[in-house]
């Protein structure tokens, strides 16, 4: 059974990364003009191509809802256009504009750059324990979220 000291621990890291990942997105904002959640979407789309809100919800992670907003802010922004099928009028695709694709092929890893390099430096072994325990820590981390409200 874990110890008073081991939690204490694994908080203080886990707030150390929430506190790191906010600066990056900070940094991004300022200097791309996009949030973190807005570049992993932007990226999404990128990946995916020409998608629905469902599909790059799953990809990123994030609640539909929260899509849909970050979504809104990109088209806002000319990074991606969105279009109803033309088989099913239900359903919306979106897709990089030119200026997306263009601000994508230049944005920096959604981490930092020196954190990509310096995790490109472990060896594979410990890239794969690495992603292990951080894949672990965030499924006991969803077990605070109320019911239906993961992503």
């Amino acid at each position: 059974m874990a110890n008073d000291l081991e939690l204490r621990t694994l908080l203080k890291s886990i707030r150390q990364i929430a506190r790191a990942v906010d600066i990056q997105s900070r940094k991004l904002d300022r200097a791309w003009g996009l949030t973190l959640p807005q570049l992993i979407v932007l990226r999404s789309v990128g990946d995916l191509g020409e998608v629905t809100s469902r599909a790059i919800s799953i990809e990123a992670d994030l609640s539909a809802p929260t899509v849909v907003g970050i979504l809104d802010k990109l088209e806002d922004k000319g990074l991606i256009e969105r279009y109803r099928s033309l088989r099913d009028r239900r359903i919306v695709h979106t897709r990089l504009t030119p200026v997306g694709h263009d601000l994508l092929a230049g944005a920096p890893s959604p981490l930092g750059d020196d954190f990509a390099d310096a995790f490109a430096l472990l060896s594979e072994r410990e890239r794969r324990s690495v992603l292990k325990s951080v894949d672990q820590i965030a499924r006991m981390l969803a077990l605070l979220e109320p019911e239906g409200q993961a992503g």
